[in-house]
C-alpha cells in the first residue's frame, strides 16, 4: 500500500464507527467512510462540523462553528481550495498525494516536455501538479462546476500562466474526438466513477465502460508514452482487476505495471485507512 504520510496542512486524526476526524487546515471535520468498520473507546471531542448520512441518502452538514465558503490547504507547493460538498465531500481526496508526487517526479526526471490528459479530473488536484511539474494538460470533466473549481486551484497554486485546457465533455466521447484529430498524449490519467452521466447526460458504467476506455487511449499515446495512471474508489474493485487491464492492454508494450492500494495514516493509533486503488503502466 501506498500511504500519502507527507501532508502537515491535512491530518487524519481519529476513526471509528464508520466515521473518522480530521484536520482540514484551520477547521476540524467529522464525515462517514464505509471502510472504518471498527470501534474504540475515543471520543471524538470537538469538532466544527459533522456530516450526517440520511436513512433516505444523501445528508446533510451540522456546523458547529460558522465555517468560511472556503478555505485553503497545502500540499508541498500545491495549493487547493476546500469547500464541503452537500454530499459529504470537500473538493480533495488526500490521499492522492502518493499520485501527485508520482506524476511530478515522472515528469521532472523526463527531461523533456510531456503533454497531459486527465480524465474525470475533478476539482484538478493532478492537474495542479503535472502543471508543477512542467507539463501541459488537457483537462476533462462532465460537470463545468468541477472545472471552475478546478481552475481556481490552478490559480491559486500560482500556475495559471501554464499551458492548461479546460474541456467539459463527456469522457468516452471526447477521447473519440481526439482519436480522429490526431492528437496524441505523453501521459494519461483517469479516475473514473463507478457510475455517472456525462455532458449530454451519456451512461458511464465502470464495469463495462473502462476496459473500453482504456484501450481507447492507447490510441492518442505518443511514439514515446511515459505512463498511464487509472485510479479508481469503486467498492469491490480490486487492484488485481487494474492489474489484468494494463496488461492485456499494453501487452505490446515494454514497461512496467504497478498496481495496488492507496491510503492515510490514522494518527490515534499508528494504523492505516484504506482509501482507493491505482493501477499505473510507466515506461520504466
Amino acid at each position: 500500500m501506498k500511504i500519502a504520510n507527507e501532508w502537515l496542512d491535512y491530518e487524519l486524526l481519529l476513526t471509528k464507527d464508520g466515521m473518522k476526524k480530521e484536520k482540514w487546515g484551520e477547521y476540524t471535520l467529522v464525515r462517514p467512510d464505509p471502510q472504518i468498520i471498527w470501534s474504540n473507546d475515543l471520543s471524538f471531542g470537538k469538532y466544527d462540523a459533522i456530516y450526517h448520512r440520511s436513512n433516505k441518502g444523501g445528508g446533510h452538514w451540522e456546523y458547529k462553528t460558522k465555517l468560511k465558503d472556503n478555505w485553503q490547504i497545502k500540499y508541498k507547493e500545491l495549493t487547493f481550495n476546500i469547500k464541503p460538498m452537500s454530499f459529504k465531500h470537500t473538493g480533495i481526496f488526500p490521499e492522492q498525494a502518493v499520485n501527485w508526487d508520482y506524476m511530478i517526479d515522472k515528469i521532472k526526471n523526463s527531461k523533456r516536455n510531456i503533454k497531459v490528459l486527465n480524465l474525470f479530473a475533478y476539482t484538478g488536484g493532478a492537474t495542479v501538479a503535472c502543471l508543477y511539474a512542467g507539463a501541459s494538460v488537457c483537462h476533462v470533466d462532465s460537470s463545468k462546476g468541477m472545472v471552475n473549481w478546478a481552475k481556481e486551484n490552478v490559480n491559486s497554486s500560482n500556475l495559471s500562466d501554464k499551458n492548461v485546457r479546460y474541456i467539459v465533455d463527456d469522457v468516452i466521447k471526447f477521447v473519440e474526438r481526439e482519436i480522429r484529430r490526431g492528437n496524441k498524449y505523453d501521459a494519461i490519467i483517469m479516475d473514473p466513477p463507478s457510475y455517472g452521466r456525462g455532458a449530454n447526460k451519456e451512461v458511464w458504467d465502470i464495469e463495462t465502460d473502462l476496459f473500453k476506455l482504456v484501450n481507447l487511449c492507447t490510441k492518442i499515446l505518443s511514439d514515446n508514452p511515459l505512463f498511464i495512471l487509472i485510479n479508481s474508489y469503486t467498492a469491490g474493485l480490486s487492484p488485481m482487476v487494474l492489474d489484468n487491464i494494463l496488461k492485456i492492454v499494453f501487452k505490446d508494450y515494454t514497461g512496467k505495471i504497478d498496481c495496488g492500494e492507496i491510503g492515510l495514516p490514522i494518527k490515534e493509533n499508528n494504523l492505516v485507512l484504506p482509501c482507493g486503488i491505482y493501477g499505473r503502466w510507466s515506461d520504466e
